[in-house]
């Protein structure tokens, strides 16, 4: 592989870690409130419009809302799968 794409899987798997940590801190903001300040506006940004289109595909069930932990899968699952193989692969 070329050092280009090296850099970019490398790239990759740090955006899809840092995106992860940014939903888990959405999640913990959904749980305390209290939490909550002008911040949070940028983390809402940040999550809803990924959140939004899963929403519409699986509604909530039961008063659960799905559409987080299937965001979180399809990104681990990406990175695993296709990112961190060919980003490590070149080290």
């Amino acid at each position: 592989m070329s050092a280009l794409s090296c850099q970019v899987f490398f790239v990759l798997d740090k955006v899809i870690w840092l995106y992860t940590i940014v939903m888990l801190v959405y999640a913990v903001l959904s749980f305390v409130p209290d939490l909550r300040g002008s911040w949070s506006r940028w983390v809402d940004m940040l999550v809803e419009p990924v959140l939004a289109p899963v929403r519409r595909l699986v509604p909530p069930t039961a008063g659960i809302d799905w559409s987080f932990m299937i965001v979180i899968f399809l990104l681990w699952l990406l990175d695993n799968l296709l990112i961190r193989p060919n980003a490590f692969a070149c080290y």
